[in-house]
C-alpha cells in the first residue's frame, strides 16, 4: 500500500502529529512559527521536516520541496490548527485579529497544494457570528479551489474521545471533489478520569530536587488502561524516569488556600480550580505568549496534593506519552500542551479520512 503522505501546518509541539501519525499516516513535513514549540517538535518527530517560520510565508512548492514530493504526488492530508486567539470564546472575539488570516492560509495551501482531504482544528468561536465574515470567506476559497467540507461541521469535545479533560474544539474535514467524504467520529461510551491519568504517579512532593529539576526516578503505581497507554515501555515502572514534572514552590499561605480548597471547585483568590479524581479536568489553556504580556494561564490544583499540576501531569491529562518531550522552562511546558490539540483526539479523526481514503 502507498504510504499516506501528510504535511502539517500551525504544527505547535506536536500533538496532532503524533495523533495522526498514530492513525497511519507519515507526516513529511510541518511549520511551525514558535521556537520553542519548533524545538520540541523536531525532538520528538525526527522523520519529519520542521520549518520555523510564518505559514503566510510558505508556498505549496516550498512545502512540497521539503517533503521530498514531486508536482505529481498525491499529497493525501493537509492538517492544522490555526491561531484561535481572535475567535476564542475564553477571550475577547476580534474579527479583526491579524491571527485570524490564520485560516485563510491555511485554504491558500489547500489550493496550492491540492491534497485529497484536509482536517483543521480551530476553537468554537469560529463558529460565532461575530466571525461569519472571515468564515464565509474561507469557505468561498476551499469551494473555488475544488473542496466541500463535511456538513454540519461538529464541535467534538476530548472528553468524548478517552482524553481526561473536558475540550471542546471545532474540527472541520474537508475532502477534493470526487473523492469518498469522510465521517465525524462516534463518541465513546464512557469517559477516562483524572484519577485513571495521575494515581500511577507517586506523590512528587515527596522528591525534593524536583524544586530545582524537571526529571526524577520514580516507582510508579499500578497503571490503569489509560496509563498504561501513556507509559514509555522501554523502562521499567520500579525504576521509572518521569520528565517535565518540575514543582512550582507555592507560599505557606498559598498551599493552605489549595488544602481548603474542596476536589471540583475553585480556589476563590487565585481562580485555580481542583481537580477530582473522578472526573475530567477543566480545559488546559495555553496563556498568552510574550507579545501580549506573557501571561500563565490558570492552573489546576492536584486533587491528593496542595499544589499546582506538573507540566507531565498536564501532558497525561492531555494523551501526550511519557516519553514525549517538552523543551524550554516550566511556563513553554504547559504553553505547548494548552496549545496542542490532544494526541488521542487527533488520532480519531485522522482514522476517520483513512477510512475515507480506504473507501
Amino acid at each position: 500500500m502507498t504510504a499516506l503522505r501528510a504535511i502539517e501546518l500551525f504544527a505547535g509541539a506536536g500533538g496532532m502529529t503524533l495523533g495522526v501519525e498514530n492513525a497511519g499516516f507519515s507526516v513529511m513535513c510541518a511549520v511551525e512559527n514558535d521556537p520553542i514549540h519548533a524545538r520540541t517538535h523536531s525532538q520528538n518527530f525526527q522523520s519529519c521536516r520542521v520549518l520555523v517560520g510564518d505559514v503566510g510565508k510558505q508556498t505549496g512548492a516550498d512545502l512540497r520541496a521539503t517533503s521530498g514530493l514531486s508536482r505529481t504526488d498525491e499529497l493525501h492530508l493537509l492538517f492544522g490548527g490555526p491561531p484561535c486567539q481572535g475567535f476564542s470564546v475564553g477571550g475577547h472575539r476580534n474579527p479583526r485579529d491579524p491571527r485570524n488570516v490564520g485560516i485563510l492560509e491555511f485554504a491558500r495551501l489547500v489550493r496550492e497544494l491540492r491534497p485529497l482531504y484536509f482536517i483543521m482544528e480551530n476553537v468554537r468561536g469560529i463558529l460565532m457570528s461575530q466571525m461569519s465574515d472571515t468564515l464565509s470567506m474561507f469557505l468561498g476559497e476551499i469551494s473555488q479551489a475544488g473542496y466541500d467540507v463535511v456538513g454540519p461541521v461538529q464541535t467534538l469535545d476530548a472528553a468524548d474521545f478517552s482524553v481526561p479533560q473536558n475540550r471542546a474544539r471545532v474540527f472541520f474535514l474537508g475532502y477534493r471533489y470526487g473523492c469518498t467524504p469522510p465521517t465525524y467520529p462516534e463518541r465513546r461510551r464512557s469517559r477516562v478520569t483524572v484519577g485513571e491519568a495521575l494515581a500511577d504517579i507517586p506523590p512528587l512532593e515527596a522528591i525534593p530536587e524536583l524544586y530545582e529539576q524537571s526529571d526524577a526516578l520514580v516507582k510508579l503505581g499500578p497503571p490503569s488502561h489509560y496509563s498504561a497507554r501513556l507509559r514509555d515501555k522501554n523502562m521499567s515502572p520500579t525504576s521509572y524516569r518521569l520528565t517535565a514534572c518540575q514543582l512550582t514552590r507555592h507560599s505557606a499561605v498559598v498551599r493552605e488556600r489549595f488544602r481548603r480548597t474542596k476536589r471540583g471547585a475553585q480556589e476563590p483568590v487565585s481562580r485555580f480550580i481542583r481537580l477530582s479524581n473522578d472526573a475530567q479536568s477543566t480545559t488546559l489553556r495555553a496563556g498568552t505568549d510574550i507579545t501580549r504580556g506573557r501571561f500563565t494561564a490558570p492552573r489546576p490544583i492536584h486533587p491528593d496534593e496542595h499544589r499546582c499540576i506538573t507540566v507531565r501531569e498536564a501532558a497525561r491529562l492531555h494523551s501526550f506519552p511519557d516519553a514525549f518531550q517538552f523543551a524550554g522552562t516550566i511556563w513553554h511546558g504547559f504553553r505547548q500542551v494548552g496549545n496542542a490539540v490532544p494526541p488521542l483526539l487527533a488520532e480519531v479523526v485522522a482514522l476517520q479520512v483513512k477510512r475515507a481514503l480506504a473507501g
